[in-house]
């Protein structure tokens, strides 16, 4: 008996929560590689711009499908096993794109690859499974801290292996990371076994129960959903705006990875508030942040100076709102979190998914000003749809 509670409730060493974080970190990378890499792909297959972005649109929508139907699986499924058998068919979904004959090939490996890179979103939860009560809050934020570094530095590190070694050279050292993580989780990654005792209808059907029930999970899920589609409209064009304004390589667009950790960093700041202070006030600026990122980002088209105060802003911005969201629908349900997070990041997807594409189309009739405008119009959206649900916000979460 006591064998079995050890190995439901193993220890949380330093040593694995670092594999974690790791782990974390280098997979959700293999989302974000491909955007400074899309000028050289258009170029490779002889695709213009709206084309090759769907490879950018397909990798976040593959991310979404594979939560909806993959993430809540964790509820029944034994973790360690369905995070190994997730990431062996991201090795093989990464060679794939690597390998690409044209560009339809190569947004289905995306999609694939979006889709067995969840796994972020199964180690969060176990992170906080395997905490102590009193150590939750500090071991979620650590690991988190492993997703948003792998977020920031995908890019850069991708602009430059695709500019001095070509793009397929990335999608090879991805799959080659995705191995010896595999092998460091095999390892080191203990058992957890389900609690969860219903059927997967009765599983998927209960996030549809959870929707209508709590109106602060749909307010925090379509807010999100529009600042993620903000942030997609910047990073994916990007590229071609660097490329076609200012001759820059897809090197100079990974940099602008590092420099998002400005923001990231502000953001950081920003959520230890969001404990102390009135978190609904907190989030009305953060999103007007993101407003004004976009007007910044209008007048900057040709300058670089512009467009790196203009990326802080929306950074910050952006994943200071996200930690709001989560710290209102954490405090929502304990026993469903798993479930609630898979309907708020499934629909955060969504959102970054369709910024993407409603971004591909604005620059092809109206260049970067088309963009600029798309982004502030889905964060004024999302400003105005803030105000208009204070009262539910507040009742919610009062002066938290």
């Amino acid at each position: 008996m006591s064998s079995a509670a050890k190995n439901t409730h193993p220890e949380l060493t330093k040593s694995l929560l670092w594999v974690m974080t790791i782990a974390t970190g280098l997979i959700v990378a293999n989302l974000y590689y491909n955007q400074p890499l899309l000028v050289l792909m258009a170029k490779k297959f002889h695709v213009d711009n709206e084309k090759i972005t769907l490879v950018s649109t397909f990798t976040q929508m593959g991310y979404a499908t594979g939560m909806l139907l993959l993430a809540p699986l964790a509820d029944m499924k034994e973790r360690k096993r369905l995070i190994l058998i997730c990431l062996a068919i991201a090795v093989l979904a990464l060679l794939g794109a690597a390998l690409a004959p044209n560009a339809n090939i190569l947004i289905l490996a995306s999609y694939l690859i979006g889709i067995f890179s969840l796994i972020p979103q199964l180690l969060v939860p176990m992170t906080a499974h395997l905490a102590r009560p009193e150590e939750r809050g500090k071991k979620i934020g650590f690991v988190m801290s492993g997703l948003l570094i792998g977020i920031l530095l995908s890019r850069t590190i991708s602009g430059v292996v695709g500019k001095y070694f070509g793009w397929e050279a990335m999608f090879y050292i991805a799959a080659g990371l995705m191995v010896i993580i595999w092998l460091m989780l095999f390892f080191m990654l203990p058992k957890v076994h389900p609690e969860y005792k219903g059927t997967y209808g009765s599983l998927m059907r209960s996030m549809i129960t959870l929707i209508r029930q709590e109106p602060v999970l749909r307010i925090a899920a379509f807010r999100g959903a529009l600042c993620f589609a903000c942030f997609m409209a910047f990073w994916s064009t990007l590229t071609v705006l660097l490329h076609d304004n200012l001759d820059k390589g897809s090197d100079v667009a990974g940099i602008f990875g590092l420099i998002g950790a400005v923001g990231a960093a502000a953001a950081g700041v920003m959520g230890r508030l969001s404990d102390k202070g009135n978190a609904y006030k907190l989030s009305a600026f953060t999103l007007a942040l993101i407003v004004v990122s976009f007007v910044v980002f209008y007048f900057s088209a040709y300058s670089l100076v512009g467009l790196i105060l203009g990326v802080i802003i929306l950074d910050a911005g952006v994943q200071a709102t996200h930690i709001s969201n989560q710290s209102l629908i954490f405090a929502l349900r304990p026993e469903a979190r798993n479930r609630i997070n898979t309907v708020y990041m499934v629909t955060y997807f969504i959102g970054g998914s369709l910024g993407t594409y409603i971004t591909s189309l604005a620059w092809s009739y109206y260049k970067w000003s088309g963009v600029c405008l798309v982004g502030v119009g889905l964060s004024a959206i999302a400003l105005i749809f803030h105000f208009l649900n204070q009262k539910t916000i507040q009742r919610t979460r009062q002066g938290v």
